[in-house]
């Protein structure tokens, strides 16, 4: 399924918008949730001060993809692999923010190195490699639907489990370290999960969008909100919001998915930035 499939069923004589939207239900439910995982995930990411780690893991997870791609082996293990790599490798030789941010500046563009030399040595479909970069989400299988909801709720339960710990060592790392938080654990913890969720961000949304659901809705959640419970809830919420509601305005149009998506993030990252200035001057 791709966008000229559904025109075709949009002008083909399809009376009701919920034909429509029927053609992509795979789509939605996979969008909703990397929505919620990119919210609650992000939430840490922003806290730990780790938007570049996301980036840098994303480029290796494209490349573990590519690589599987060009061998014929499954392109979601690929992306699985190259993400934990990633992750371990930031996590391990990453315990300062100052080490963390020059090896992603080293991975990054080995990752986006590695995985260009595998695309241009594959000769399958070019939709199959471009797909990679900028995701495709009209088009989720049920067995990658299978796939994104196994591991999300892996990611979900094990982001639950290491809540409190997580949350003590992200906001106040030395007290949490003093308090006897195993702080080298639970962060190695959190970038594998923060691996796991890029990976199959990854394959649905694309190499290049990771951002828009991994980041930007938490860091739009943090400037109207502060409390522990609050946060989260409203990163979810804006990226389901993003994600959902940029497919259903694509399925109403004829541009791809991917500008919805990334243009709903970002008006709701400059509503909320615009709406916790004039708190603060209110404030004041």
């Amino acid at each position: 399924m791709n966008w000229s499939d559904i025109g075709d069923a949009m002008f083909g004589g399809l009376a009701d918008y919920g034909d429509i939207l029927s053609l992509v239900q795979n789509s939605l439910w996979a969008g909703a949730i990397l929505g919620l995982v990119g919210g609650l995930v992000g939430v840490f990411v922003m806290q730990r001060d780790m938007a570049f780690a996301v980036h840098g893991i994303s480029e290796l997870s494209f490349a573990g993809a590519a690589a599987a791609l060009l061998i014929g082996a499954d392109v979601v293990a690929g992306s699985i692999v190259g993400s934990l790599v990633a992750a371990g490798l930031i996590g391990w030789l990453g315990a300062r923010a100052r080490d963390r941010n020059s090896i992603i500046g080293v991975l990054m563009p080995f990752g986006l190195g590695l995985g260009i030399l595998f695309l241009s040595l594959y000769s399958g479909r070019a939709a199959g490699r471009f797909s990679l970069l900028t995701g495709q989400i009209v088009s989720v299988q049920n067995d990658q639907l299978g796939w994104l909801i196994a591991i999300s709720s892996f990611v979900i339960v094990a982001l639950v489990l290491i809540w409190r710990p997580l949350r003590f060592d992200s906001l106040d790392p030395q007290a949490a370290a003093a308090r006897g938080v195993p702080t080298v654990a639970v962060s190695l913890g959190f970038m594998l999960l923060l691996g796991l969720a890029v990976a199959v961000a990854v394959h649905i949304i694309g190499a290049l969008l990771v951002l828009a659901l991994l980041v930007t809705p938490a860091a739009a959640a943090m400037r109207i909100a502060s409390g522990p419970i609050s946060v989260p809830l409203l990163a979810a919420l804006f990226g389901i919001v993003s994600a959902v509601g940029g497919i259903l305005l694509a399925v109403m149009g004829t541009l791809p998915v991917s500008p919805y998506i990334t243009t709903i993030s970002f008006a709701i990252y400059v509503g909320c930035r615009v709406l916790g200035s004039r708190r603060g001057r209110v404030t004041r």
